[in-house]
């Protein structure tokens, strides 16, 4: 069975292109503007889709933590809550940032981290959605998004592999439209802390689904390795100007290296093949130049019976190649040589 993803007529499977998600998260600081001009960016750079993230933040977070002093170089805000609210977009923002993605043929969905989150985006059909690493635990959350029947990108950075097995069981019975992604929650994480072969892992541990990256580290290479490794999706966080404020800014790719990630992808995956050795056009006239042939050594006359010392092994490669010497040794020439002459079958008996 070939495990695939269709979103918005795209699909992600093993045997099709890397689908890259663009993560756009907060990095807008609250900007419509600004939002607008990082998909289009985006779209520039080839990518498949952008990712926002929605917070009902009265509701998801204590009174305590809401109220908490927030006062630092990225901060929006005197409170933790002032700071989040003012990254917020509400419902009209939503619907316009929809329709440009539509209008610029994106695709566009986001990441809800509370069940009041992901009510608002089923109210707006999001084509898909992306739960966080913090909520590889939180099944009642897996499970209200699982009941959409949207394809599901579930990150899991910081977990178990119970923890994964654990948030697989309770999505699966309810929507089978599901990517696992490896993560690591650090911001950004150290490449030693990558573990990319867990990629292999998800895929021999859930063979029924599509696995792919989120990559918090701040360079394309790794995004590229774990493609290599099976990864069909790849989510990296995006900015254009990393100078903004915001904590996700300083570790998210800005176009040149966003252009450069997506490029390297399509790139690589037509760099597979189909596994079939084999010489390609291209190289005729390398092998040309470069191959070997199997020539007289020296004049020869008719009827010579063949020593190894009677040929040389000489470019251009437009004749017997030289694998064939130990079964024209013996032969016996039908015509004169003069040196350098290809030897060929059509003249030996």
């Amino acid at each position: 069975m070939v495990k695939e993803l269709i979103i918005e007529g795209y699909k992600i499977s093993d045997n099709d292109p890397c689908y890259v998600i663009a993560e756009v998260g907060a990095n807008h600081m609250g900007s419509l503007e600004n939002a607008k001009q990082m998909f289009l960016v985006a779209k520039r750079c080839g990518v498949n889709a952008v990712k926002l993230q929605k917070r009902d933040n009265i509701s998801l977070f204590t009174k305590t933590m809401y109220d908490m002093a927030y006062v630092n170089d990225n901060s929006f805000g005197e409170t933790y809550g002032e700071h989040r609210e003012a990254v917020e977009f509400g419902k009209e923002e939503y619907v316009e940032l929809q329709n440009y993605a539509k209008e610029l043929g994106l695709t566009m969905f986001a990441t809800p981290f509370d069940i009041v989150s992901a009510d608002f985006l089923q109210d707006l059909d999001m084509p898909a959605y992306k739960t966080a690493s913090a909520d590889i635990t939180n099944t009642p959350l897996l499970k209200r998004i699982a009941s959409f029947g949207k394809p599901m990108f579930v990150s899991t950075g910081a977990a178990t592999m119970e923890d994964v097995e654990r948030a697989y069981e309770t999505i699966m019975p309810i929507n089978q439209d599901l990517c696992i992604l490896q993560c690591t929650s650090s911001y950004p994480v150290d490449p030693s802390e990558m573990n990319l072969k867990v990629i292999q892992t998800y895929k021999e541990k859930f063979p029924d689904i599509v696995v792919g990256l989120s990559d918090h580290q701040n360079g394309i290479a790794m995004a590229l390795a774990g493609y290599v490794l099976g990864a069909r999706v790849i989510e990296k966080h995006f900015t254009v100007n990393r100078s903004w404020r915001g904590t996700d800014q300083p570790f998210s790719l800005e176009e040149s290296g966003l252009h450069k990630l997506v490029r390297d992808l399509q790139r690589a995956n037509i760099a597979f093949g189909d596994g079939i050795k084999k010489p390609f056009d291209s190289e005729k006239k390398t092998m040309y130049k470069l191959g070997k042939k199997l020539v007289a050594a020296s004049d020869l006359s008719e009827g010579h019976i063949l020593k190894e010392t009677d040929l040389a092994v000489k470019i251009p490669n437009d004749g017997i190649p030289p694998y064939e010497i130990d079964r024209v040794i013996g032969m016996k020439t039908t015509k004169s040589l003069m040196k350098d002459e290809n030897i060929s079958f059509d003249y030996l008996t």
